[in-house]
Order: C-alpha cells, then structure tokens, then sequence
C-alpha cells in the first residue's frame, strides 16, 4: 500500500496510516507468540505444555483484533496526492527578462532581509505572479528560508483551501473541521518553523492574514509576507514595509518576446515590420503580447496584416474594464477559428466559455467540462462519447498551447487565469449567449432585467439561508450550476423552481437537497451530473427525462434504483459513487442498450453477463467481489479504457478514466473471464491469486504485451513471471513494461525461467525503469546477466526483505557460472539503489569494466551482514578473490549509504559530486597497500584506519552537505588537512559510536566548514576535541573563530572529551539556537551568552538565535548567564545533572524570556530556587533601575518538568501579573524540600481571597513531595477550568485540596473546606480513567 502510494506521489491519510501501523504491531506480536510457542521446550522434545498453553490463550487474544483490523480495512480513498516540491514556483521566463522584472525582483530580494510585508502591484497582465513565482523559486533553490508557501486569494477567497494549502506545505494535514480552529493549529505550526516566506498572490482588499493562521510581525518575525495586487491602495491598507511596482514592458523587450513567442526570425523582413506594429499594439503587457504571438504564430503574411487592421479599427470602449488587454485578447478568442471549419472553431471557443463558469482560480475538473460539453451539444458530427471525448481533449490542449488555459499540477484538471476570465465574462455580457456567473452568493440576485436573457447560470458557495423563488421565468436557459456553501448544511431547492426551465440541456448540482418532482418538464436535459447531494423521488422522475445522456450521482444519497431507468433508451453514460452496496433491479443493466460508458466505483450486485448485452460499451468501471464471478462461461467484453477491481481494499478510483487497469486480489477461480482485457491491459496487479506458476504462459500466450505496470503479491504459487521454454509465441511479454513491483511472493525464485548462456539478450523487460521487490526469501538472484544486459532503461532499485538473495545480477545455479571473463554491460541508466535487509547478499552485481553504473545518484544499503562488495571482487586462475580495494568511478553520485554492512569490504569510489554520505558499522581492515588515489575520491571501509588519507593531498569534495559516521570501531581520524579545507558546503555532521576516534577537524589559518549548520557528536568514547590545530600551530594571541550559520550543536556522552576547539581559541556562534552539552565530564570548555545575544564557547562566546539550550552533566557548571542579557529567542531551556547550578534566572534574565515555552530541569541537586530572589542579587549593577518595576511572567511557557532538585523549596513567584497565562503541563515529581509551588513575589498581604486562573492547564502531576505543604500560598484560590489529568502521590504534608464546582472546573485551595481531599493519593481524569473522585463543592 505505501509503494503504490509513493509510486503515485501519495501521501497516506492519516487514519490509513493508523491503521497500517496497528496492523503491523499486531502481526508481529501474533508472529513472536506462535515463534514462542514453537521454540519454549523443557527437553529438546517435550514442550513446556504449561506455557505452550498461557502463550496460545494470548495468541487467540489475537484473533478478534485482527478480525475487527479486516473489517475496518475497507477504505475508499488510501492517500492524497502530495505536493510536489518546488512544482508552484515553475515560472516561464517570458516576461523575467525586462528591466522593470529585474528591478523589482532585486528590491523584493533586498527587502525581505530588512521588512517582513512587501506589496507587488501592476495593472493586470503586467507579469506579478511570473514575478512572485520566480521570488519564490530563487528562495527555495537558495535555501533562504526553512519553507515557502504560495497561494492564491482572488476576489472570493476560499479560506479552507487556502489552509490546507499551506498545512500540506508544512507536512500537516489538519482534520479539523472549523475555520477558526484549523487557524489556530496552523498559527503554531508555522510558529514552530524559524524562517518563512508567504507569497500571497492576487490580493483584492484588505485581509487579515491572521484569519487563516499566518503568524508574523510580533507573533513570527521570522515569517516575512510578499503580496501581490492590481490596486496600490490594496498595499498602504496592508500595510506593507515597502511597495514596488511592477512597469510594463519597453517598445524593444516588448519586441523581443513577441518575436519569440510567435517565432519570427530576427530580420527586416515584411512580415516583421508588420509584426513589429501587432506588437506594439499589446501596450508592452507581457500576458497580452505572449497571447497575440501564440495565436498569430506561422500565419501567413495576409493573417497578421488582417489582425493589424482588426486592432486599428478597434475603439478600445472597454480598455479600463480590462487595462488594455481587452483588444488582444478578442483577437487571440477570434484566430480560435482559424484554419478550422466553422462548426469546430465555435466548439473550441464554447470551451474557452465553459471554463469561465467556475470560480476564480478553480483548478477544473476536465471530466465535468467533458460532461458538460456534450450536455450542450458540443462536437454534435461526432456520435460515440469517446469520440466527443477526444475532440474536447484537444480542443482544451489547443486553448493551452494558445495561452488561454493554464495547466495544473493535476493530470486531469486546468485553470483560468483571471484576466481571461473577465475577458470571458465580458464576452458573455451582452448578446444572445449571456452568462451569469456568482460566487459566495448571501441571497438571491436583485435583478433589475430579467433572468429571461441569459442562457448560462452559475453560482457556486450559495448559502444555505438563500430563499429561492417558488418559479423564475428560464426560458432561454441551457445550463445551470448550483452549488451550496457546506456538505453538511446543504442548499435547500424547491422542485417547481425547475419548471420554468424547459430549455436546459445541463444540470450541475453539488450540496444541494432537492426533490425531482418537478424534472419532468425537463425534456432537453442531456447532462445530469450531482455531487454529494440529498435528491428525492429520484426513480420515478428520471424516467421522464427521455433525452438524457449523461447521468452522474457521486456521493448521493438516493432512493432504489427502479427497473423502469431502461426507458432512458438515449443514456449513454452513467456514473454511481456511494457509501453502501448498490442495487440493480435483474436485468436492468442489459436493457441500457446505449449505455457507452459505465462507471460502478461503489460495491454492486451487477449481474457480469448483462455487460456482454451493451454493445457499445467503451469504457468501464467496477469495483468487484470475487463471488460475483460464478458463471464459468463469462468474459469481460473487449473494452477501450477500464478500471476494473476485484476484492480490492485499497483502491482509489481516478475521476478521469484514462488508462487500462486491472486489480484482481483473493481470486481461486480461473482467469479466463479476463481474457480479452489481459490482450490490451495497461496496469496489472493480482494479489492471492492462486494456481498461477507463472504468469505467462499460465495466463495465455500472446498476452501482457502492452504491460506498463505490473504488481504481484502473496501468489505464492508463481515461481517465475514468465517461461521461455513453454512460450514459444512470437510476441515477447513484458517488452512494454516499466514498473515492477514485486511483494511476500513465497515461492518465487526468479523473473525468467529457461534463460541459459546462449541467450545473449531477450527483448522482455527493455523497457523496465523500476523495480521494487520485497518479502521474497526464495529468490537467490533477480537478473541474470544475459537478462540484464536487456535492461538498458532501469533507473530504479529497491530491494527489501529478501532473505535468500545472494546478488542482484548473478546466476541462480551454482552449475551455470563459467570461467567466462567477458564483463557484462548492464543498468547504464541506474540512478537509485535500495537495499534493506537482505541476510544472504553477497554483491549487486558481478565483475564489470569500470565504465558501469555510470548514472548512480543514490546509493543506499542497510542491514546485510553478509554483504562484502557492490561489484564482485576480480578472481585469480584459482577463482579465489583478489583482495585490493575496487576503484569505482561514480560521476553523479550524490548520495552514499552503507549502513550495519559489518564486512564489507574497502573500495574507492570517484564521486566528484557527493554531498550525504553516512556509513555505521561498515569494513574491514585490508593488509595490502591502496594505489595513489585520485582527485574527487572516497575511500569506504576502514582502509588504514581512515576515511581520507593523508597522501591524497588533492582530494576534494566540495558538494558534499551532508556526513553520517556511526559505529567505525576503529576509525581514528576523518579528514586530512587539505581535504577538511574542500569542504566548503558541507552542513550536516553526525559521528557517534566510534570508538578510535580522537579528534575530527584539522584547520589552520584558513576558515574550515564555513556552511556548517548542524553538527552531533555522541558516545565517542576517546574523543578528546572536536576541532584541532593543523600543525600545532603556536598561537601568539587570542583567536577567534566564527561557525555564524551554525543553529545546532550537539555534544553527548563523551567522556574523555576536553575541550571544543584547541587552547588559546575562542568561538563564535553567532546563529546557534539549539545547544545540547550532557554526560561530558572532562570538558573544560565552558558555553555563555553575551550581551549581543551570541554564544560562545571559551572565555566569551555568543548566540544570537538561540532557541533551544540543553545542557547536561555538568559538574562545574555554576550558573548560565553572566550579566545582563536578552536571549529573547529562546523556546526549549533543559538541564539535567548540573550539580553545582544554584538557580536558573536572575530577575532581569527571566523577563526577557517571553518566548520560553519548555522547561525542563532534572538532578541539579544545589538549586534553591528557579528565580534569584532580589536580596540574593550582589552586583550593584545587575539592578539597573530594571530590576522589581516589572513584575515577572513568561508569557509562552506552555511545559514545565521539575524532578530530583533536592534542595528547591519553591517554583515561582507572581504578584499582581499572571506569571504562567499559557501553562498546559507541570509536572514536579521526588523535590524532597519543596514547600509550595507559587510563592508570593514580595509577600503581598491578601485582604481578601483572591482567585488565580489556569484556564490552559491540562495535566498536573505532584509525586513524591515529602515537604511539600500549599500549592499557592494562603488566601489564594486556583480554579483549573481545562485540568484532563490530576495525579497527586506520596505529599504527605499538603495542606492544598481539590474539588469540582457545578460547571466541571477543578478548583484548589490552601483554606481549609468540607469534603475537599487532603494528603491523599489522587489519580483523576476527566474522560473517565480515573481512580480515585473529587468531590463536587458549590
């Protein structure tokens, strides 16, 4: 399910997810139970019966859960297509090269350094989203911001989708159903990410972006905002930092995009100089001239002076509608009929119109404009529905290649830019054809004409408030589109408001809840196409629509289907999707005679031999059981396009039928009713299909050649896909086939069966380009080399679970290798190699001359033991191998992965290019000399006890981003001098585990790692500094190095590590925001803050971002901060074992803190209080004037963890000021000297009881509090109105107790009170988890 969703850019919903994860658990766990009952035995042949029995009660535990797994499992959608990264910023340059694009690119460029809201504004065409894109484009290519997100707004905003937008930007998909609240979860999502850009584009009036959870200025200064707009105006009411305008083109940048996108060769030619003047006429709007030269483009010399004069005669009446691009525009609508008859130019053109129904910025489905089209009549010389299909499919490619139409992200759907938009609704404004389109209609239109003259409505988002009119006069009416705001708050329509519609040929209906009564006054209704509707009466009126065509019900609710729908005898098409099973009365199906189209993606009761009774059937749908297949006579009929599902779970049906797809799953009958599908099948997949050895020829010669796809699982009787011996056919199967994806195939032991020696190479699988295997453990060997010399075009790899394989281009048979020297040519296009788990490879692949795998990229291998090399090692005449390093020369490889591999062997690899490189538990150490290494090399493996040598002084490898070393044993140095000095990109560092390691960076004089950003180094236990002198170096004076793009540093459990960096060097972190030092009990480099706010490490270092301190196992760690500071950034503070700390804040520390959300301090035995009390302040100076004019509060701080502080009598201070407005967590646990939580800043004498609230506290957790006496100090009352969670144990002296008032808030006091519970243990939860029950108080 995750291969064919990841095949498929998917990503899995989360409750599919869910689920795959429990049932995942639960068979592993059933697994370990029944390998438990196997294996548990007194003697080696008298079991343990006594706890062979306890193990199977808890196996048959087992049984109803995963039964209720299976039931559960019947999900209609797996995955949502997931956003392709960077996609929305593919720009055209056509209008990037202009001196105004260039000077307003550079100046949103500069501003996004100094301002967060920058405002874009032009007249419409001028080139503002090409811009926007290009910004956002350059941002994300030079990793200047963590994410960008860019969407649009548009007159009438959709706020939903704008939020799922950007949440799916973020990895979220949030399932919450109210605006305001998905607002709020995406406030603190983008909080949690340091640097954004938000490209809003097509800004109309004033919005607050906080509406759709866009945090910035105060809230987020790392989230900088660039708008785009028509209107200047729009930009002051924003507010925007700066405002740039964006110029049209100069007459000579107009002339050169024109030229290009009409293309004209640059001469003086006649038709130049007349193109020259057409130009000019497109007022140097880039969307204007780009249109006009695509619609002119190889026209003859009389078309472009015909076109010049068309804009000469032309009064521009509307050039302040549509500022100038009125004129070409209309003239690129009108050469639509150019070259064409007259019937198909005004087909192309009634496209153009349809697509402007829908509203502003829709991405539109291309299978409603189908439907729609053929409900008008477009394309009427055309009969059959696949024919109108194709005509309208081209006339759609046709708008697009003409610049009318834009494309999408998605396949099957278009969209409208909205200048072309208001060109259409213009067009349609006067005349015989007028349409009214409305978007977020409030109430029904006020009209001053009368509805009589249009002949095309829309209105999409109508409240559900609306009161439609009982009858509207529609005489001329053709279409109507309706659609409510809400699925669950539908629009609700009278039947008499159709009546008066007697000429409309298509109804379009989603949200609405409506009866048919009144349809039978309908008689030219052609298309029919509802969508999550409530419709009522629906059999008994449907029959009287005797000219329909089109039927389409997706996702609504409907009576039963009656016998008497077989009086539609002009329905060509029909479409179900529904929740349920649906039912056909007998027979019903074959009396649909014109039936073209089926499409039946919900579960059925269809009768398979009542298809063979439509004779025009093309296309069809199904989803199928494998019960509905018991007649042994019946074949599918020969189809043009299907999708056709057979017991299939997970299956996701493709709004647009456009391929031929066959799923059959847990199928034991024969195969013979698919017969004439599998001659023209596209998109196989069979799973627990049995009885097949293989699949050709056991399913029949002559068959699976037009194969693209094909998936195979759990038939665990197929042994190979195809035998060569017994098909002797002609035709080669699977010469078509690109995908394979091969799953839990118990008995399969290879691709072909036959192939020997003598076949020098076969033309099945030439055109294979991936390949997934898994959960195969009988397969020795994938390829053979004759066969994989075929496989010229595979660029994928992924190789999972096979316990058995022993290489991935071998032979099977020990018999079949010879002493044959000649090397093999094979994958030349491999890009991508995952291997995972393979407990008997030996190598990939056997010798092959060094020119191979010449397109690697990415080389990932994980948990084989056994594993020695990639390439098989040379053999001497005694076939015993060479042993000398391999020399690889791997050009484009970018990423290299060897991973518990723990004998595999040393090789070299060339890779100019790498820049991820992890290696753990990998090599052995070879004997024999390495040849002199050449430039851009690696050497894997643990060769001389290094990674890069010292004598390759001229080694470098200047991309390489990221280095993972974990569990090199004896591994003792990294880097030589000259190689550290070439790492010029690299930002990414983790070295844990290796033992033999005792310093990493060598550097001199010359800065090293100037790109470093994230830098772990863990449980190196000889280890004594990171970064070392080159040379010993003697340094005269102080020295400073500074790591300023460094966010991340991490040191942990390192305990010979001494210092950071060498004596007599100073560090400066200027952009750290997360710092973890723990369990370094050596370390004699200390971390401090300055008053710049920078991190450093020595005497004086220096951190302005910091966001995240962790510090650890600190012995001589005595306080944090020295002096005044303003480390207003920081969100996690954790410390843990810090034993000499006595507190954590001074006063003046603690209100600078307003972002501190986390904290967490365990073990630091000496702190008395978390806060410096005032008279505790030495320093005369600390105070200045600051120190007690503010009251104390961490507005942000949302968790607090307190453990294990033997002498900490108290938490926090308050006064007038709530000093923990957003707390949601405390949890203080074994403080054996803590007397109270909250302690009064200054003694304040309580005149009279006073009320604290924790209005966001959620869970409160006092444990083994031996000292502990109030929560607060007396004469305060604590109402917890949100508490879920209480737990209170072993404080035996707390005077504080808890109750519940009559709203369910939890309340504490220190007063004594009736009933209320006192030193006794507390386990409560409001949801019902709860042992023990506080008692309700009014």
């Amino acid at each position: 399910m995750r291969v064919g969703a990841k095949r498929q850019n998917e990503v899995l919903h989360k409750d599919v997810e869910n689920w795959l994860t429990r049932a995942k658990n639960e068979l592993k766990e059933t697994q370990n139970l029944q390998d438990e009952i196997d294996r548990v035995k007194c003697f080696k042949w008298f079991p343990k019966w006594g706890w062979r029995y306890c193990l199977s009660k808890k196996l048959a535990a087992k049984t109803p859960i995963i039964s209720k797994l299976l039931k559960t499992s019947n999900f209609e959608q797996v995955g949502y297509c997931g956003s392709l990264q960077g996609i929305e910023f593919i720009t055209s340059t056509d209008s990037m090269d202009s001196e105004s694009s260039k000077s307003a690119f550079n100046q949103i460029m500069e501003a996004i350094k100094v301002v967060n809201m920058i405002g874009l504004h032009g007249m419409p065409g001028v080139g503002k989203t090409t811009l926007a894109k290009e910004v956002g484009k350059h941002a994300r290519e030079q990793k200047l911001f963590d994410k960008v997100v860019m969407f649009t707004m548009s007159q009438n905003p959709n706020i939903r989708t704008i939020q799922l937008k950007v949440a799916e930007t973020f990895g979220s998909k949030i399932q919450i159903f109210t605006e305001e609240k998905r607002a709020e979860g995406l406030f603190r999502l983008m909080q949690g990410v340091k640097k954004i850009l938000v490209i809003v584009d097509d800004l109309w009036e004033e919005f607050k972006l906080e509406d759709i959870g866009i945090p910035f200025g105060d809230d987020h200064k790392g989230c900088k905002i660039l708008l785009t707009t028509r209107q200047q105006q729009v930009c002051s009411k924003m507010k925007c930092q700066k405002e740039i305008p964006l110029g049209i083109l100069s007459k000579d940048e107009a002339w050169v995009l024109f030229r290009d996108q009409a293309g004209l060769e640059d001469d003086c030619s006649i038709l130049n100089e007349v193109a020259k003047e057409v130009a000019g006429e497109c007022k140097g709007l880039p969307l204007a001239i780009v249109t006009v030269a695509k619609a002119l483009k190889d026209k003859s010399l009389d078309e472009w002076r015909d076109a010049n004069q068309r804009f000469k005669d032309s009064t521009h009446l509307y050039d302040e509608v549509l500022g100038g691009v009125l004129e070409p525009l209309k003239l690129s609508y009108d050469f639509l009929k150019k070259g064409i008859n007259q019937m198909t130019g005004n087909d192309i053109q009634m496209c153009f119109l349809l697509c402007s129904l829908f509203p502003e910025d829709e991405e539109i489905s291309i299978e409603i404009l189908i439907l729609c089209g053929i409900g008008v009549g477009l394309f009427s010389n055309v009969y059959s529905i696949e024919d109108k299909r194709k005509k309208i499919v081209e006339a759609l490619k046709k708008l697009q290649k003409s610049g009318l139409l834009l494309e999408t992200n998605d396949a099957e759907r278009i969209r409208m830019h909205d200048v072309f938009r208001d060109f259409a609704h213009w067009l349609t404004s006067t005349g015989e054809n007028r349409f009214m389109v409305k978007d977020k209609l409030k109430e029904w239109p006020d009209m001053v004409e009368s509805f009589e003259c249009y002949t095309t409505i829309a209105l999409w988002n109508c409240s559900s408030n609306i009161k439609f009119p009982d009858k509207v006069e529609f005489s001329k009416l053709k279409t109507l589109f309706l659609q409510g705001e809400k699925w669950d708050d539908k629009l609700v329509v009278s039947s008499t408001f159709f009546e008066e519609m007697k000429g409309l040929q298509v109804l379009y209906l989603k949200f609405v809840c409506f009866t048919l009564k009144g349809f039978h006054s309908l008689p030219n209704l052609k298309t029919l196409w509802c969508s999550e509707c409530k419709a009522e009466n629906l059999s008994s009126s449907l029959t009287n629509m005797r000219s329909l065509e089109i039927l389409t019900l997706i996702w609504t609710q409907i009576d039963e289907i009656s016998e008497e729908l077989w009086k539609l005898s002009t329905l060509k098409y029909l479409r179900f999707s529904y929740f349920g099973v649906f039912n056909f009365p007998p027979k019903l199906v074959s009396r649909l005679t014109s039936l073209q189209e089926l499409h039946m993606t919900s579960k059925n009761n269809i009768n398979l031999l009542e298809l063979n009774s439509l004779p025009r059937l093309t296309a069809l749908s199904l989803r199928l059981s494998s019960n509905q297949f018991s007649q042994e006579d019946f074949e599918f009929p020969k189809l043009q396009r299907y999708d056709i599902v057979v017991d299939g779970c997970f299956v996701r049906f493709d709004e647009v039928l456009t391929t031929r797809r066959l799923s059959i799953g847990n199928f034991s009958s024969s195969l013979s009713a698919f017969k004439n599908l599998f001659c023209n099948v596209r998109e196989l997949s069979l799973g627990q299909v049995s009885g097949l050895k293989n699949s050709v020829p056991s399913i029949g010669k002559k068959v699976l050649n037009e194969l693209t796809s094909l998936a195979l699982y759990s038939c665990n009787n197929m042994e190979f896909l195809t035998d060569i011996i017994k098909d002797q056919g002609s035709t080669v199967a699977f010469s078509n086939l690109v995908e394979l994806d091969i799953q839990r195939m118990d008995s399969l032991k290879g691709l072909c069966y036959g192939l020997s020696l003598s076949h020098h190479a076969i033309a099945s699988f030439t055109r294979l380009t991936a390949v997934i295997i898994q959960y195969c453990p009988k397969l020795k060997t994938i390829f053979s080399p004759c066969l994989a010399q075929s496989m010229l075009c595979i660029e994928e790899f992924y190789i999972r679970y096979c316990d058995g394989l022993e290489h991935v281009i071998g032979f099977a048979q020990e018999e079949e290798i010879t002493k044959n020297d000649s090397r093999l040519c094979c994958c030349p296009k491999l890009r991508i190699l995952e291997i995972e788990d393979c407990k008997s490879l030996k190598y990939v692949c056997p010798n092959s001359s060094t020119q191979e795998l010449q397109s690697l990229e990415s080389i990932k291998i994980f948990c084989c033991p056994k594993l020695t090399h990639i390439i098989k090692m040379e053999q001497n005449e005694n076939e015993e191998d060479v042993v000398i390093p391999q020399n690889h020369c791997w050009p484009k490889l970018k990423t290299l992965w060897i991973v518990d591999c723990p004998i595999f062997s040393c090789f070299i690899v060339q890779a100019p290019v790498l820049e991820d490189l992890f290696l753990k538990n990998v090599g052995i150490i070879w004997k024999t000399d390495v040849p002199i290494l050449n430039e851009d090399c690696i050497v894997v493996g643990n060769h001389e006890k290094i990674i890069w040598n010292d004598f390759a002084q001229i080694v470098t490898l200047d991309n390489l981003t990221t280095l993972i070393l974990r569990d090199c044993k004896k591994l003792r140095y990294i880097f030589s001098p000259t190689t550290a000095h070439s790492l010029s990109h690299l930002t990414n560092i983790t070295v844990a585990n290796c033992g033999n390691l005792k310093s990493f960076f060598p550097f001199g004089s010359v800065p090293i790692l100037p790109k470093l950003e994230c830098l772990k180094v863990k449980r190196n236990s000889k280890l004594e500094q990171v970064f070392e002198l080159e040379d010993e170096l003697e340094v005269v004076a102080e020295e400073e190095m500074k790591f300023d793009q460094l966010r991340k540093l991490s040191l942990k459990e390192l305990p010979s590590l001494i210092r950071f960096g060498p004596k007599g060097y100073h560090f400066v972190l200027s952009a750290l925001e997360d710092l973890e030092v723990r369990d370094c009990p050596k370390l004699a480099t200390s971390f401090s803050i300055n008053s710049q706010e920078f991190v450093h490490c020595e005497a004086k270092e220096s951190m302005a971002n910091l966001i995240s301190l962790q510090l650890g196992s600190s012995s001589e760690l005595s306080c944090i901060w020295n002096g005044p500071n303003n480390c207003i950034n920081l969100t996690t503070l954790k410390l843990s074992d810090c034993k000499k700390l006595r507190y954590i804040f001074s006063p003046t520390m603690a209100r600078s803190l307003s972002h501190l959300m986390d904290l967490f301090i365990e073990g630091c035995e000496e702190i008395e209080r978390l806060i410096l009390a005032k008279d505790q302040i030495s320093s005369p100076s600390s105070s200045n004037g600051d120190v007690g004019l503010q009251p104390i509060s961490f507005p942000k701080l949302t968790k607090i963890t307190i453990t294990n502080c033997g002498n900490l009598k108290t938490l926090f201070p308050f006064g007038s000021v709530h000093v923990l407005p957003k707390l949601e967590c405390l949890i203080v646990e074994r403080n054996s000297k803590l007397e109270q939580v909250f302690e009064l800043e200054d003694e304040v004498e309580v005149a009279a009881e006073a009320e604290i609230k924790f209005d966001k506290l959620k869970k409160l957790s006092l444990e083994e509090l031996s000292s502990l006496i109030h929560f607060g100090p007396k004469g305060y009352h604590f109402v917890l109105s949100a508490l879920e969670d209480l737990k209170v144990r072993d404080c035996p002296k707390l005077a504080t107790g808890f109750f519940i008032d009559s709203q369910e808030f939890v309340h504490c006091k220190t007063k004594l009170f009736p009933n209320a519970i006192f030193n006794e243990n507390i386990y409560w939860s409001r949801w019902g988890f709860r042992e023990s029950e506080l008692p309700h108080i009014t």
